[in-house]
């Protein structure tokens, strides 16, 4: 009987399921790279918590953090929306709120 090829790491792709564990992880070393000033990778850390948790209010808002630090306005303002929408009673939503609303 022949053996099966070893598969290339390189070409399987990760498939993700709701694991708010795992969103938490990814959230926290998201947080441990913004803390460093490393925003690109924070950022990174944010949307990979978000492929395992979607509706995780706090990893829209801290993307939103790091996108503003990379200045990608845009995305910053698309995951403040997004952070808004799931957590409308979060007392950062208020603020945010204003100020989105000051920049239309």
């Amino acid at each position: 009987m022949q053996e099966p090829e070893e598969e290339d790491e390189a070409l399987i792709t990760q498939e993700y399921s709701f694991n708010p564990l795992q969103a938490e992880k990814e959230l926290q070393v998201g947080n441990f790279y913004f803390r460093k000033g490393s925003y690109k990778a924070a950022a990174g850390r944010y949307r990979e918590a978000l492929k395992w948790n979607p509706e995780y209010a706090e990893a829209w808002y801290r993307l939103g953090q790091a996108e503003e630090k990379l200045k990608n306005k845009s995305a910053a303002e698309e995951a403040y929306r997004k952070f808004i929408e799931l957590a409308p009673d979060d007392k950062r939503a208020a603020n945010l709120k204003k100020t989105l609303a000051r920049k239309r």
